[in-house]
This record gives C-alpha cells, sequence and structure tokens, in this order.
C-alpha cells in the first residue's frame, strides 16, 4: 500500500478494497457482498419496503434483513444476496472474460 505525507501525517492510500487493507481473508468476497447489499439497501428504499415486507418478498427471514441492514451479511452467500436482488426486480449480468494477468479476479459493476 502505498503512503503519502498529508500535513505532517503518514497517510495509507487504498487500494479500492478496504477488506484487503485491513488484511481480512476472502476481501474479494466480502467487496462483493458489500456491493450487493448496498444494492439491496438501495432497492428497499426505493421500493419503500419495510424489513418485513423486503423479507417476504426476498425470501429470507426479517432478523435475517436486520443484520443485512447493520452490516452482518456473513450468513449469506453471494448467490442468495444475488437472488434477493433479483426478486427485489434487478437483473443481475455475469461476465466472463480472460484475464490480462496469468491470475484472473472477481469484479462487481454497478449501474
Amino acid at each position: 500500500m502505498k503512503t503519502r505525507i498529508i500535513d505532517g501525517v503518514d497517510v495509507q492510500l487504498s487500494s479500492g478494497n478496504v477488506y484487503a487493507d485491513l488484511g481480512l481473508p476472502d476481501a474479494e468476497k466480502l467487496k462483493i457482498k458489500t456491493g450487493l447489499v448496498i444494492e439491496i439497501r438501495k432497492a428497499m428504499r426505493s421500493l419503500d419496503l419495510t424489513q418485513q415486507a423486503a423479507a417476504k418478498r426476498m425470501g429470507i427471514t426479517q432478523p435475517k434483513v436486520s443484520d443485512m441492514m447493520r452490516g452482518d451479511f456473513t450468513n449469506l452467500s453471494e448467490r442468495k444476496l444475488m437472488d434477493c436482488l433479483n426478486r427485489l426486480g434487478y437483473d443481475i449480468e455475469i461476465k466472463v472474460k480472460p484475464a490480462t494477468a496469468s491470475l484472473g479476479h472477481l469484479m462487481l459493476a454497478i449501474d
């Protein structure tokens, strides 16, 4: 991670993935899940759904929606989060292409 001094303070520049910057395992997976949860929150807000109504529509329990809204989504897989978005009226596209490096990466692009 790059560092630079701003006003006499060492500042570390982010890699673009806060989970990786913190050294957490499965940082890419966490970044993707976070992006999906952000979109779920936006959809709930735009549809004016309560947690109970959102839970029913997404096919999960209200306590799981509550956990998700508080940032605890470890009990939900990426697939389940994508299913929740589908049930809230979102299309999801997955694009696979050859990597430019020897090791590919997973990326979430949100319109």
